[in-house]
């Protein structure tokens, strides 16, 4: 079985950057299950109905995503109605709209896919660590494959979280800080590793936004919230895994980047 996982999707340009790549890579890696974080798609920040079916129309069947989930409104109650959408697993308990934690079945194969939040440098969410234990007490026993994205700030948080499910699922794969890192592996119980898949949205950025704001915060310290994505050329940043659908083990792990002209 093979997944493709792609990373935060930032605004238009990463909406159409992931639909002018995800048909020819599906076809060409043979892909049999695509995941992507959503939590920025709609003007990079948040998501909303339509935003999330053209990803669906794609060729997306799952959305992941972030501490960005609610910044459209209109997600409280998308979450619910469209089960191919999770927030982190780790919000608390009680009065959350939907789940982060579920399993699919496409072409006779079925997954899991786990949603968790990071706490080191954000709010304090429930323990994520705890959480995923909870949320495969019940997974595993319908799903071999488990996939993990785990939206997370600090690489030690994302890493211990890592070899703290080694064994338990097929990946543990970072989202959130929008920049690719180069340590894809396979860990020794046969989970597949990278710190951060990375972003499909435009390159000459900062983490996708415009970089004359950027620069503006970091020069004079006035807070300053980034509020338009930047434009030009796009790049899809995402990850390759191969299971095995029986095991749930991971054989290979392979990042790949593609860029387009928008």
């Amino acid at each position: 079985m093979r997944i493709l996982f792609a990373g935060d999707v930032i605004g238009r340009i990463g909406r159409d950057t992931l639909k002018a790549h995800i048909a020819k890579t599906i076809d060409y890696y043979r892909i049999d299950f695509v995941i992507a974080n959503g939590e920025n798609l709609a003007g990079g920040f948040g998501l909303t109905r339509g935003t999330a079916n053209q990803m669906f129309q794609a060729g997306v069947d799952v959305l992941t995503t972030g501490n960005h989930v609610w910044d459209k409104k209109e997600a409280l109650n998308l979450v619910n109605d469209d089960e191919r959408i999770l927030r982190p697993h780790n919000y608390p308990p009680s009065n959350v709209p939907g789940t982060g934690a579920r399993i699919y079945e496409k072409n006779g194969f079925k997954i899991g896919v786990l949603n968790l939040m990071g706490r080191v440098f954000m709010h304090a969410y429930d323990d994520p660590f705890r959480s995923a234990d909870t949320a495969l007490e019940w997974m595993k026993n319908e799903a071999s494959v488990v996939i993990v994205d785990f939206h997370a700030e600090a690489t030690s948080e994302k890493q211990a979280l890592g070899y703290h499910l080694d064994g338990r699922v097929t990946a543990v794969l970072g989202t959130h800080t929008h920049v690719q890192t180069a340590d894809e592996r396979i860990l020794p119980g046969g989970t597949a590793y990278q710190t951060d898949v990375g972003m499909v949205g435009p390159v000459d950025s900062v983490i996708g936004l415009r970089k004359d704001e950027a620069l503006k915060r970091f020069h004079t310290l006035i807070p300053h919230r980034f509020i338009e994505v930047a434009k030009g050329e796009g790049v899809m940043c995402a990850v390759i895994i191969e299971a095995d659908d029986k095991t749930g083990r991971a054989k290979s792990i392979s990042r790949i980047q593609l860029k387009h002209t928008c």
